[in-house]
């Protein structure tokens, strides 16, 4: 069995921390960032203890996820827990002297649920491959942002 251990993806945007958030925290747009996810419904305004609706996506196969977000520290640290893998996806924000460095991280405190990874392997290609897929799609996800608020 594969172990499956936290990602992690940085980059550094010339943009303030207060840009950043905004930009992260509008969670609707995640969709132009990610490759992963296709929509994202909010209900409410977000904040901690907001719950929201993704629909997610590997080529042809489309899945929901439910989520809650979990930490919202203002132009420094958001995240959110995926009800039905119990991981944590996270963004932290630093100021720098080029603006702000973003850390992008799949955090996974509690492992990842048994029927998550059954069907990760069963349908999503296994741990070892949807894990790289996940690795690639956060550096994606940041170069987006990135050239998104540098514009």
């Amino acid at each position: 069995m594969t172990t499956i251990t936290d990602l992690q993806a940085t980059t550094t945007i010339n943009a303030t921390p207060a840009q950043v958030w905004a930009a992260i925290t509008d969670l609707p747009r995640m969709a132009s960032w990610s490759p992963q996810v296709v929509k994202t419904v909010v209900f409410g305004q977000v904040k901690e203890g907001t719950r929201f609706f993704n629909i997610n996506r590997q080529g042809w196969k489309h899945w929901p996820t439910n989520a809650k977000v979990v930490r919202f520290t203002p132009h420094s640290d958001f995240a959110f827990r995926v009800a039905e893998n119990t991981t944590i996806w996270s963004f932290q924000i630093e100021e720098t002297a080029e603006g702000s460095l973003v850390t992008h991280r799949r955090e996974t405190p509690n492992g990842i649920s048994a029927l998550s990874r059954s069907l990760t392997n069963a349908v999503l290609g296994g741990q070892e491959k949807f894990t790289e897929e996940l690795r690639t799609g956060m550096a994606t996800t940041l170069a987006k942002l990135k050239a998104d608020l540098e514009g």
